[in-house]
């Protein structure tokens, strides 16, 4: 079978099977196999594949038909300009989160900004941050501990570990110092929306899903502890849900919060709450 044949009946597999963007996922999983680039495949159409190559691909074929994301099987994620590992340990990131990043970028104030990241995950805003800020101080906190490791794990890939310190604990709870900006993309899925979430993303964990009956309750304790650990000034910048970003501006307000604004991802939805204190 040439590499273009193996393309095309896997990308019909994965259409058959509910996998979006079913030629993308093929193109990507048969790259990762040959450790070529995924444009390098286009010059390869007509090469016959070995039984060698073919044996491990199967295996990577089925699973993402069942449903497990793309990134777990290919261990990694681009973010930023930067790799970084991913695996079933925390959230997948998403493009709405580098844009999150993008944002901030001209929002901190200065090169020796104190950041936290609340709920970092596998650490990609943190570690963002940190790479484009070289004297800023970057702190980063997870409840989960799983979490934390893969963080810290790419921290050392990224050659940051002496940049971030990261927290383990529940939002500020370990956290003694005050910052200029605290960033958070903590769960803001209601429990009641459990069963529309597509496939790929109940593989995430669900602790990093799931912020209560409602989605919105671990945002709304992080905008009420918040005050006391940002700066004269000090930004707070949040993602938040399809629908949420009205009341929780609401609640910014009624918290003494000001210069609320809000922000839309690229898909024209309001993603981002930004407001600041003091």
């Amino acid at each position: 079978m040439t590499v273009l044949e193996l393309l095309q009946r896997t990308a019909g597999f994965f259409q058959k099977n509910g996998v979006d963007s079913a030629r993308l996922n093929a193109e990507h999983l048969l790259a990762h196999v040959l450790k070529r680039k995924r444009i390098e495949l286009y010059l390869e159409f007509e090469r016959v594949l070995t039984e060698a190559e073919l044996a491990p691909l199967r295996e990577l074929v089925r699973r993402r038909g069942q449903g497990e994301p793309l990134q777990h099987l290919l261990g990694t994620v681009e973010f930023a300009g930067q790799t970084f590992l991913c695996d079933k340990r925390a959230l997948v990131p998403r493009p709405e989160t580098e844009q999150l990043v993008e944002l901030l970028k001209s929002q901190i104030p200065s090169p020796k900004s104190q950041i936290l990241d609340v709920g970092t995950g596998s650490g990609v805003i943190a570690l963002s941050l940190a790479a484009n800020f070289s004297e800023a101080r970057v702190t980063a906190t997870d409840i989960s501990e799983d979490a934390l490791a893969l963080a810290r794990e790419n921290a050392e890939r990224l050659g940051l570990t002496n940049r971030v310190e990261f927290i383990g604990g529940n939002l500020l709870l370990y956290v003694n110092h005050v910052y200029d900006l605290i960033v958070a993309n903590l769960p803001y899925v209601a429990e009641t929306d459990r069963a529309t979430l597509s496939r790929e993303v109940r593989r995430d964990p669900e602790i990093a899903l799931f912020g209560g009956e409602r989605g919105d309750e671990i945002v709304r304790k992080l905008i009420e502890t918040a005050p006391s650990h940002l700066a004269p000034g000090g930004l707070l910048a949040l993602e938040v849900g399809i629908g949420q970003a009205d009341d929780l501006a609401a609640f910014m307000a009624k918290k003494n919060y000001h210069d609320i604004e809000t922000h839309r991802d690229y898909a024209g939805v309001i993603r981002f709450l930004f407001g600041r204190y003091g």
